[in-house]
């Protein structure tokens, strides 16, 4: 509304200010307003009026044409022109961002594809939330993966920023997919994950090559045993969500380094194991929750946040955890987040 409310301000101020004040302000925004906001047709349209109205302008007067009268639509006109050339522009640069856009998204559901609903008998939701508007991947990942020996997941997050760290994203996910299908148990998966980072920080330059890493939490739900194995690699412990609202977090016993940091020290891994009732969920997530800092530099605690509070299915819980800490932080995520939920029906 704003080229059209200009342009009849244009004509309330002509009307109400003697002859000697000039509208031609207003009916030169009108247009250039016009042009990022309008159609090609929408914006020359607006051009036409304004010319039309400033040339009634003075002929409202009865006035001879003179050099002011001739300049001032003159400017019009040629205001009018260019943002139709604007306008233009705006409107090629709007398809190179939609074809952007549409293959980010194509490399997202490509690099982390969203997992089914149900897995090996288990309710399954995921999310990802990108700190920066419209970006679409980034260096949170999780996969999920059905085996002989039960689900398996992973939820990770990759040191660093840009196409590197998505590199290192669909590395590690393609090593956990045969990983989980191959090895007899949730140790051995991490083992495989750590030698398939190692192979790519060879294939990497810069600091990259030395200080690449990955924290990853690795999860195992036994066929029917009612357990879940956890195996934490230096990232932020995941979260017991009982049918009674009790929330537990599952702190590793055994702290260990994230993967990719093998040679400052090697150690057997451990897979800490714990209950996993009927109508129990355990929720994964990346560092982009917990750091995530209100107005004070206050962190969100999801497992105060959550606890007491009950969710129909996995997916209304990472929808209003993901709202709770966008309200928590104020709009302003510094880091993506990525979210993984299982529910055991």
């Amino acid at each position: 509304m704003v080229p059209v409310l200009l342009a009849v301000g244009g004509i309330v101020y002509d009307l109400c200010t003697p002859r000697d004040f000039t509208a031609i302000p207003f009916f030169t925004a009108a247009p250039l307003v016009a042009a990022p906001l309008y159609s090609f047709v929408g914006t020359v349209v607006t051009g036409a009026a304004a010319f039309v109205a400033a040339y009634a302008v003075h002929a409202r007067f009865g006035l001879s044409p003179d050099a002011d009268m001739v300049t001032e639509v003159v400017t019009v006109a040629t205001v009018a022109a260019m943002a139709a050339v604007i306008n233009r522009g705006v409107r090629r640069g709007d398809q190179r961002l939609a074809s952007a856009r549409e293959i980010a998204e194509a490399a997202q559901r490509a690099v982390l594809p969203e997992p089914a609903g149900q897995i090996g008998g288990y309710d399954i939701a995921a999310r990802y939330e990108a700190a920066q508007a419209d970006a679409f991947i980034g260096g949170d990942l999780y996969a999920v993966q059905d085996s002989p020996r039960g689900v398996r997941l992973v939820v990770g997050d990759v040191r660093g920023k840009g196409m590197g760290a998505v590199a290192a994203v669909a590395v590690i996910i393609g090593a956990f997919r045969e990983a989980a299908e191959q090895e007899a148990t949730l140790e051995a998966v991490a083992q495989r994950l750590e030698r398939a980072l190692a192979r790519e920080g060879a294939r990497r330059d810069g600091l990259d090559a030395f200080e690449g890493f990955t924290t990853a939490v690795l999860a195992e739900f036994p066929h029917g045993d009612g357990v879940v194995r956890i195996l934490n690699r230096g990232h932020p412990p995941p979260l017991l969500l009982h049918p009674d609202g009790t929330v537990r977090t599952l702190l590793a016993r055994e702290p260990a380094l994230p993967l990719g940091m093998g040679e400052l020290g090697t150690w057997p891994d451990h897979a800490d194991e714990a209950g996993f009732p009927s109508g129990a969920t355990l929720l994964l997530h990346t560092d982009g929750v917990s750091e995530a800092r209100d107005a004070y530099g206050r962190f969100y605690d999801p497992e105060e946040r959550l606890a007491g509070r009950r969710f129909r299915d996995p997916e209304a819980l990472l929808a209003a955890l993901a709202e709770d800490v966008r309200r928590h932080s104020g709009g302003g995520m510094t880091d993506d987040m990525a979210l993984l939920a299982v529910r055991r029906p």
